[in-house]
């Protein structure tokens, strides 16, 4: 028999814990996915104090007051830059297709960009290249460079950029970075002391403390790459600043895009927006060097798609579903992550039926387990749908594109998972333009080479142990 004091403390943990399960009934559901709304429910089910705990730190996703503050006055301050931005483009001009002309509608109203024609793009798979022609541009830059990375190491790759920006500065070039701080985390000491000794203004995106009143949530990241040198040339997509083997028996494969003409003033537009969230300080969109008038470069419509906490809506994970329904032959889809929303899952399986041939490309070995285990929970089911499901062998596929048909490109920081389609900052660039879709489905080509196709009998013998293990990694997935 327990002690009185122990049998009021075991009496007041079971009715604190009933409390929590029916609160959280009420509390979780509001504002939120039922995927998401499952998942929660379930961790509060079997561990109500924890779940309660993990709530409160992780649980909604929404940044600190002070940031919505800003976030409120980011249309009124952004309106010079968007007005500068239509006086300079000639917005939807471009002649698309219907479908596409869909898409470019859809892709503006989640993030406010128009479609702007006479883009020249250059598709970099080449990891060292991508890094040489950055320096390089940083090199003859006159005016400005902004870099958005969310990872910015102190190592070698890192420290040639930092080299590029000391001798831009040195010229005086004003030099601007904004690194992720989690994303940046072992370096981003080194890193913010050697670029301020240089005079370039540096400053941790979402800054996280427990002793800061600024702190943001842990899993609310800047995860976007983003490169502008003079409002002119532009880099975006899944590289970032680091070695590629910067995780030990891991070389990553990436792919970034070099672009020239009216929509790197877009890509410029996001950065402007996130550097006044992060410091306070608006870069003047009416500045004729931040946003100059463009040279046009090219024939290739495009267009930029800025998602996250800060925009309305589903983000990227509207448009890929768009673009898998209107789909009419082939669909590629290459990501490091793959914990699929059930839109998604529906408009792939739908796709199938309608006779499209769809290829999913997964690395065969991956940096996060928790994350692995969810998204080969999914595989049996895809194969059972029809989709064909390629692990990639050589190295860590972080390339994150989509190609569908033969005239649409999709390309950006954005893995298909959860996180990037609710709770991390991404930016990616879509393009309507058969060559260029031709250019990324030969690069999507090479992944084919170096991929095995997943059989699903090789599939159904995998131990049952491990089955299990993705279970619990699926039950979690849609908290992830």
């Amino acid at each position: 028999m327990l002690p009185h004091d122990a049998s009021s403390w075991a009496i007041a943990l079971y009715v604190s814990e009933w409390l929590i399960r029916l609160a959280m009934v009420v509390i979780v559901p509001f504002r939120r996915s039922p995927d998401a709304a499952r998942g929660w429910l379930l961790l509060v089910l079997f561990a109500p104090w924890p779940a309660l705990v993990l709530y409160w730190l992780i649980g909604r996703p929404t940044f600190p007051r002070w940031r919505r503050e800003r976030v409120k006055r980011l249309p009124e301050l952004l309106g010079a830059t968007a007005a500068q931005i239509a006086r300079l483009t000639r917005t939807e001009a471009a002649q698309l297709p219907a479908r596409a002309a869909r898409a470019a509608t859809l892709v503006r109203n989640i993030g406010q960009m128009p479609v702007v024609e006479g883009n020249s793009v250059d598709l970099l798979p080449d990891y060292q290249g991508t890094i040489d022609r950055l320096v390089t541009d940083i090199d003859s830059a006159r005016f400005h460079v902004h870099l958005l990375f969310y990872i910015f190491a102190d190592d070698a790759t890192g420290g040639r950029v930092m080299e590029a920006l000391r001798r831009a500065a040195a010229r005086g070039v004003a030099c601007r970075v904004l690194i992720d701080a989690l994303g940046s985390r072992p370096w981003i000491d080194k890193v913010r002391a050697r670029l301020a000794a240089d005079n370039v203004a540096v400053h941790a995106a979402l800054p996280v403390s427990i002793f800061r009143r600024k702190s943001a949530r842990a899993d609310l990241r800047n995860h976007r790459k983003i490169a502008v040198i003079d409002g002119r040339v532009g880099y975006a997509g899944s590289q970032n600043i680091v070695d590629p083997s910067f995780r030990p028996g891991i070389v990553n494969k990436e792919l970034m895009v070099r672009v020239r003409g009216p929509v790197v003033l877009e890509l410029q537009s996001v950065f402007i927006a996130d550097w006044f969230l992060e410091t306070d300080e608006v870069l003047d969109g009416a500045h004729q060097e931040l946003l100059p008038g463009p040279v046009l470069a090219g024939q290739v419509p495009a267009q930029v798609l800025p998602s996250g906490p800060d925009y309305p809506g589903a983000g990227i994970q509207n448009l890929i579903v768009a673009a898998i329904h209107t789909a009419r032959e082939r669909v590629v889809i290459a990501t490091p992550y793959f914990v699929p929303s059930e839109p998604l899952l529906d408009a792939l399986q739908t796709a199938v039926l309608r006779g499209v041939e769809i290829h999913l490309f997964v690395s065969r070995v991956t940096d996060q387990e928790l994350v692995r285990l969810a998204q080969r929970s999914y595989y049996a089911q895809l194969m059972a749908a029809g989709v064909q499901i390629r692990l990639y062998r050589d190295g860590l596929l972080h390339a994150k594109n989509l190609s569908i048909d033969d005239d649409l490109a999709v390309i950006g920081s954005s893995n298909v998972d959860i996180r990037s389609f609710v709770l991390n900052s991404e930016v990616t660039l879509v393009f309507y333009d058969r060559e260029v879709s031709a250019r990324l489905r030969a690069e999507q080509d090479r992944y084919f080479a170096a991929s095995d196709l997943l059989l699903p009998d090789e599939w159904d013998r995998r131990p049952f142990a491990v089955k299990i293990a993705e279970n619990f990694g699926r039950l979690v997935s849609p908290l992830l």
